[in-house]
């Protein structure tokens, strides 16, 4: 027997029924409204959006502390000793898509041209290459290190204490760069003494009176022997070194007293600090 019309026609009814409220179900899944505490609904968010704050919120939590290294002596601050500024680090946070970022040129070239800047300026690379070379040297291992000052190219400036451990990996070393930079400290775990915080520029206003300030610079006229410069230096001064940490360019600063060039060619920030630590560590008998 065949089925009547008008029953077919109420299945397809509910089958039509059925599928708007699916959809209605879907629309509702991903959409979610923030509601005021006055009632009026102030913007919509999507449950991706969601899972993005989540996933960051999360990962700022992981980030929420670096270790400290115990087996650090500590300094004598009686004592002279070194002290590092690096100049016009490439460290800069923007908001890439849906989250904020540490720029980079290898991972954020379309988003630099897109935005008419350089992608070859942007190397915190290079920072992270020369906070490892100077915390991980003999000479601050001896306690011979007072402080690290960081100064970017936006003129942000900030100080790492001798005792920190900096994450090995890039990846993570950004992390900890977007937390300084947003939070504007970093204490350690499980502790409440700040390992690196942002500070109040000029940076002369921390350094020690009987300080000597030098600089390194390839275009300088004054080419030395590092070993031999050293040397000649006062035991009793503490010595300060300032290095650029940038892609091209040259520092500028007017407290600085003496411009030198340690090699007839070009060096990376990193294979300078190198060439400083190991005519210090000889200096002073450091193996």
């Amino acid at each position: 027997m065949v089925r009547p019309f008008g029953v077919k026609g109420r299945k397809r009814k509910n089958k039509a029924e059925r599928y708007d409220k699916e959809e209605e179900n879907e629309f509702e899944e991903t959409v979610v409204e923030e509601e005021e505490d006055d009632g009026t609904h102030k913007k919509l968010k999507s449950t991706e959006e969601l899972d993005d704050e989540e996933k960051a919120e999360a990962a700022a939590q992981q980030l929420s502390g670096i270790p400290l290294n115990l087996q650090q002596p500590g300094n004598d601050k009686n004592n002279p000793g070194v002290i590092f500024i690096l100049e016009k680090a490439s460290l800069e946070v923007a908001k890439v898509g849906k989250s904020y970022q540490l720029l980079n040129s290898e991972d954020h070239a379309n988003f630099l041209k897109k935005n008419n800047r350089n992608p070859a300026e942007y190397r915190p690379d290079i920072s992270h290459q020369a906070i490892l070379n100077i915390l991980d040297s003999p000479l601050n291992k001896a306690g011979k290190l007072r402080a690290l000052y960081v100064r970017t190219e936006k003129g942000v400036l900030f100080e790492i204490k001798p005792h920190v451990r900096i994450p090995r990996t890039f990846k993570r070393f950004a992390g900890i760069m977007l937390q300084l930079l947003q939070k504007l400290s970093i204490s350690a775990v499980g502790k409440r003494e700040k390992l690196m915080r942002v500070i109040k520029n000029p940076v002369t206003q921390y350094l020690p009176v009987n300080s000597r300030k030098i600089g390194f610079s390839h275009s300088s006229d004054k080419l030395v022997d590092m070993h031999d410069y050293v040397a000649t230096l006062d035991n009793d001064a503490t010595l300060v070194f300032v290095v650029g940490a940038m892609a091209h360019g040259k520092i500028e600063n007017d407290f600085i007293e003496d411009f030198i060039s340690i090699s007839g060619y070009p060096l990376s920030a990193a294979y300078c600090i190198t060439r400083i630590t190991n005519a210090l560590e000889r200096k002073h008998k450091i193996l």
